[in-house]
């Protein structure tokens, strides 16, 4: 078969066969397809889609093209969650030790921040000392130990999808719904977990800002985890505004540890106790999903996963003491105020200028190869439907350069919109799709 071909076929809306999926995914992995060809190939399925047949044979052959996690050595249901990215959300730093608390075995293999949107791992090593690149073996065995461990991406997992999402990030590509579920699902079932949770976000702060484009990406993701046997259940949540207050890294982790205390923002909890109980009844902990968010309470308020995140960052090399003293994490040298310029209701918050604020002040990557900087961050004083007078305070911006405050500030300064009635009440959890 040629090349040309299938790009041909595939700009003209046709289905390609699984061996042709596999052709191109090979020959590219191994250095025999150039980028301008499989560049053609992305944008080809950028603008035609693909099936669900085709996009399980995509997923299968990026799995293949690296080696497998084997956790059948450790007893228990592996349960795993992943976010599609968006502004303050740290739920998984909340989610997996209330999972875990609970009897889950969770392998969390998670993400960096790129663009607007936060990074799990750029979280955890905000905390001075926190290891996220264990081996295998480390990994495993902490799995074993405690039954959680957060781990990024090893290079011997998935090669194919590495390769190819460097080339979708140079070619405009990344939004396409086939290419992010293949990208996404290659990664978790390489890593041998029995089920997965999955919370889609739709909204200003999100990837995907359409309802109808969430839902579709939560379908397509669901179908090729069934089609691997394994348990999975998608929750389509709203990204309008950020979740929480807090939006940064080391500002995140202070969020998370009130949260765990039980003095947390409302949305983040209620989200995180839903994602927490659906973990647990997919981890076959309880029966019922209604039993598994009474669990999920319970180990909330009875701090144990609280103590489960303090053992996990004890076991990776970190101070669980942060949790409890904040002046241990890195912390800002400068503060700026956003205030109201008038009186009245908090209509709209939008969740991507907050998330590229905090990333001008340094807690975001334009790209992979930039470093973050841990201190720095945006926290609202406000969410929307919240009354305002006017010269109250918004938001503060903490910084540690001045380089880019003024633009950050700009930009901030934007994402809020006052008016004179309180707005519609939102829902946060909008779907759920299993």
């Amino acid at each position: 078969m040629r090349t040309v071909d299938l790009i041909q076929r595939k700009r003209d809306g046709e289905e390609l066969a699984p061996e042709e999926i596999v052709y191109l995914v090979d020959g590219y992995t191994k250095g025999e397809i150039p980028d301008y060809q499989m560049s053609a190939f992305l944008m080809a399925v950028f603008f035609s889609g693909m099936t669900d047949r085709e996009v399980a044979a995509m997923t299968e052959c990026m799995i293949r093209s690296g080696s497998t996690v084997d956790l059948s050595s450790v007893p228990g249901v592996k349960v795993d969650k992943h976010s599609t990215g968006g502004v303050g959300d740290k739920t998984s730093l909340i989610v997996a030790p209330l999972a875990a608390a609970a009897g889950v075995v969770v392998p969390m293999v998670s993400g960096r921040a790129l663009g607007h949107t936060g990074g799990t791992l750029d979280k955890l090593e905000s905390i001075p000392g926190f290891r996220t690149n264990l081996t295998v073996e480390e990994f495993r065995a902490q799995l074993q130990r405690i039954g959680l461990c957060f781990i990024g991406q090893t290079p011997e997992v998935a090669p194919a999808d590495g390769k190819l999402y460097a080339l979708r990030d140079a070619t405009a590509t990344v939004e396409s719904i086939p290419l992010i579920a293949s990208s996404i699902m290659s990664k978790k079932l390489a890593m041998g977990i029995d089920a997965l949770v999955l919370d889609v976000k739709v909204g200003s702060g999100a990837f995907m800002k359409r309802q109808v484009d969430a839902r579709r990406l939560a379908q397509m993701m669901v179908s090729i985890g069934r089609r691997a046997d394994k348990r999975v259940q998608a929750l389509i949540t709203d990204m309008n505004q950020p979740l929480g207050y807090a939006v940064g890294n080391a500002v995140e982790v202070m969020e998370v540890s009130q949260t765990l205390q039980n003095a947390g923002p409302t949305d983040l909890t209620r989200l995180s106790l839903e994602l927490a109980a659906r973990m647990i009844y997919l981890g076959k902990i309880t029966p019922t999903l209604d039993e598994a968010r009474e669990l999920a309470q319970r180990k909330l308020l009875d701090g144990s996963g609280y103590r489960k995140l303090k053992e996990v960052i004890a076991a990776q090399g970190g101070n669980p003491l942060v949790l409890d003293k904040f002046e241990l994490l890195p912390n800002a040298s400068g503060e700026h105020q956003i205030t109201s310029p008038r009186g009245g209701f908090v209509s709209a918050i939008d969740a991507e200028d907050v998330g590229r604020a905090s990333a001008l002040l340094g807690a975001g990557r334009n790209t992979k190869e930039d470093q973050v900087d841990p201190a720095v961050g945006v926290i609202l004083d406000v969410k929307v439907g919240d009354r305002v007078e006017a010269g109250s305070v918004l938001c503060r911006l903490y910084y540690t350069s001045e380089d880019h405050l003024e633009e950050a500030a700009a930009v901030v300064e934007g994402a809020f919109r006052i008016a004179s009635h309180p707005p519609e009440e939102r829902e946060l959890i909008l779907e759920v799709v299993s």
